[in-house]
This record gives C-alpha cells, structure tokens and sequence, in this order.
C-alpha cells in the first residue's frame, strides 16, 4: 500500500505556499442553472504555468538536493508538466530538458522554452518517450522529476484540495461531489486524499476521455493498465497510455467513481466557462465540467466542487470550441 496521507500534502502546503497562487474558487447562478447543480470550480488555469501542475513540480523540486538540482532535471510532458519543471527549475536555478511529443500544442512547446528549459521532440507513432528520456538521462546525470507516479508530486497537487476545501467553508458550504480531471493520477490522487481527510462525507469521481480510460480500467482490475492513447485528441493533457501505481493505490483507498466525456462534451464544457465565468480551458481542463454538463440526473441539486486544472490551449482550438457551440 502507498505510504500517503493528508500530513505529506499538509507539509508540501507550507513548502511551496509563498510560490503558488491561490487560486479562486468560482461561482456562477448561470452555470448552476445549465448545470442543474451548485457549482464551485476552482480555476487552477490561473496558476502560475497555466495548470495545476506546477504545484507538484515545485514541491518535487524543492525536495531535492543541492547535489540532485546542479546535475538539472528531466521529465517528459504532453505539455502542461512540462512546462511546471521548465518554471520551477528556473526559480531553483537548474537546468530542466523536457521531452516533448511533436504533435504537442505548440502553445506548451513554446512556453517550455521560454522558461529556459530545452525541449526535444519525439514522434509518438514510432518512439517511446521513457526510452528518449532514458538516453538523455545516461547522458546527462539529470533527475527525473515525474509527471504523476511520485509522492511528492501527489502532495504539491493535494494541495488544491485543502484549499478547495477551506474555500467553500469560508462560504458556508460543504460540497457532496468533486470530479477532477485525470490522467496518470497525481492530481486525482492528491486531491482525493486532502478532501477525504476534510470532509470525509464527499463522494469523489474521476473524469476521463471516454474510449481511453486507463484509470477506469485500473480501478476495475486493481492493477494499473496501460493502453493505447486517444491519436491527436484534443484533451491531450489527459490521454496519457499509463496510469500511475502510487496514485491508482489512493484512488482504491477511497472508493472513487469512474465517468467519462467525449470531444463534443469538452467543447460545450469550454464555451460554458467562457461565457458564465469568462474563463479560458483547454480541453482536457474542461473534462470535471463537461462531466457535470452531461450528467445532470447525477448531481441534480448537489454543490459541486470541480478543478479546472488547466488553460494551455492553442487558440485555433479554443475558438473552435466556442463556434462549435454556437
């Protein structure tokens, strides 16, 4: 079993406190009417890097040695990781290598660089990026800082939960669900531990792409699965082939509840933040809310708690997403 608990995220909350933003937790009586429920999303869009993601870099980061950050870091990324090392790895002035899919949004290729990072380009149809990444390692000596099997990158991302959490009772609420977005499971985990531990009641789902949910599988098999990604999707963030061991070992732990959402759903789901709280998502960052969007017999009249947990959208793509809605 994975040694990982609410003290780990409560440390990496302190660790990394005076770096991350605290994000807003947002409400809209649009969004609660379209959505036949009580909706609080907390817009981690708006964290430093775009995503989520760079709360568990940095804590990762920040737990290395002075001996470990002088030989740089290295990971692989669809994007949004990729682009928290990249940052944190600034701040903590090392060098960071991100290995990149070619078909990446150039959005997140681009911001990878422009924090310093070098960033090489892999074609997914014929390479394995663990093995791209392996050469480069033996090369360099660099530390792998991964993208979700890790605990301490479960703990920085938990500490969206004990935010969300303390937010909604600061407004005299407590929430019945929260859907996080999922890919490997770092998030998913994390948050899951954090409001478990805070209000125990909570029921916690995960949100995939429907026809690629690895996370899914694993929690049907207890086994972590791998499987083919969804080619060229647009929910690229979370269409990863791997779910993570340590995550998928929580997410058991708590009994959470599997849902899936197509491309059109993700589409919808962008046009409806944008218009009812006029924020911008990428597409796999729009996955909790297009759950809710498409489910409404489920949460009918229940106070919602969703983690838009990125922004990094090209903006041919998001403009499609709103005139596909019309």
């Amino acid at each position: 079993m994975t040694g990982f608990s609410v003290d780990q995220i409560q440390a990496a909350a302190t660790r990394i406190q005076d770096a991350v933003v605290r994000t807003p937790l947002l409400t809209s009586p649009q969004l609660d009417a379209l959505a036949g429920c009580r909706v609080f999303l907390k817009a981690e869009s708006l964290q430093r890097t775009g995503s989520f993601k760079y709360r568990g870099a940095l804590n990762t980061m920040l737990s290395l040695t002075a001996e470990e950050r002088g030989r740089g870091v290295i990971t692989y990324s669809a994007g949004n990781h990729g682009q928290a090392v990249a940052a944190a790895a600034r701040q903590m002035g090392c060098s960071a290598t991100i290995i990149m899919p070619a078909v990446a949004p150039a959005v997140k290729v681009d911001n990878c660089r422009w924090w310093g990072a070098e960033v090489i380009l892999y074609d997914p149809a014929t390479q394995n990026r663990a093995e791209v990444m392996q050469t480069r390692m033996e090369a360099t000596g660099a530390v792998f800082i991964a993208p979700f099997d890790d605990l301490r990158v479960m703990a920085g991302q938990g500490t969206i939960g004990l935010e969300m959490c303390r937010q909604v009772q600061d407004l005299g609420e407590t929430f019945d669900a929260v859907l996080l977005n999922t890919s490997g499971g770092g998030l998913a985990s994390g948050v899951t531990e954090a409001v478990k531990a805070l209000s125990p009641q909570t029921a916690c789902h995960i949100v995939e792409q429907a026809g690629y949910q690895k996370m899914a599988a694993s929690l049907a098999a207890g086994v972590a699965q791998t499987i083919r990604p969804a080619p060229q999707s647009i929910m690229d963030g979370i269409n990863g082939p791997s779910a993570g061991v340590q995550p998928l070992d929580v997410l058991l732990r708590h009994g959470v509840t599997p849902l899936a959402v197509s491309e059109d759903q993700v589409r919808y789901a962008m046009s409806v933040a944008f218009r009812t709280l006029k924020l911008v998502l990428e597409p796999a960052g729009a996955a909790s809310l297009a759950a809710v969007l498409a489910n409404p017999g489920l949460f009918a009249g229940q106070r919602v708690g969703l983690v838009a947990s990125g922004g990094n959208v090209d903006p041919d793509v998001f403009i499609g997403a709103l005139q596909a809605a019309g």
